[in-house]
């Protein structure tokens, strides 16, 4: 396959995809190619940019079978604003499917029905902005005519794997705690090559 990558210098972006440029054509998106060099194999087609630059982000996404977005919000609106212009060239190049990480604050509540979970007492986080900006992502997946998945680790520190990730749709799998960064990145590599959880998010956690 040939697959777009955004966020690929983040802790899941970069893991992801040296992984998948083992057996796949990877282009990623980086901001400088610098940082890019020490973090990215030399067999990953880079494209130095800004991801709300259309033209920069047509040409990353140009020949892609399928995009994954490892891109957060950094306290800024990037997110929000990149999300329909990414939709619009998945379209216009016929791209079907996209698989993104998210948070697990826009999972479904499990004690107030009809709430997400950072609207509710179950996410610990008091500031929401982040959340906040990956439901509006979530709600422009919801609108689109594309395939989507989102990934929703809880805490996600930088640590050894711990094992197998549990997974759940639409819900934080009960008791989870954290989602360790390679376990993450894992589990991005296998949604991205073998699709399930079609226009679902997907809560991750030990």
């Amino acid at each position: 396959m040939h697959i777009a990558i955004l966020g690929a210098t983040g802790r899941v972006g970069h893991r992801v995809a040296n992984k998948l440029a083992e057996q796949h054509t990877v282009s990623a998106l980086v901001r400088d190619s610098r940082k890019a060099s020490g973090l990215l194999n030399d067999d990953i087609n880079r494209i130095e940019g800004d991801v709300l630059d259309p033209e920069v982000l047509r040409k990353t996404l140009e020949h892609a079978d399928v995009v994954f977005s490892a891109l957060g919000t950094d306290k800024t609106t990037t997110l929000s604003e990149f999300t329909p212009t990414c939709l619009e060239i998945m379209k216009e190049y016929n791209i079907p499917r996209i698989v993104t990480i998210g948070t697990a604050g826009i999972l479904n509540s499990r004690t107030e029905e009809g709430k997400l979970r950072y609207q509710t007492d179950e996410s610990k986080r008091r500031i929401t902005f982040a959340a906040k900006e990956h439901e509006k992502v979530y709600r422009e997946f919801e609108n689109s005519d594309r395939i989507w998945t989102i990934l929703c680790p809880t805490y996600l520190p930088e640590e050894e794997s711990g094992g197998p990730l549990r997974e759940e749709a639409d819900f934080l799998p009960e008791n989870g705690k954290r989602a360790p960064v390679p376990d993450v990145a894992e589990v991005a590599v296998r949604k991205i090559i073998s699709p399930d959880y079609k226009n679902k998010r997907v809560g991750l956690a030990l």
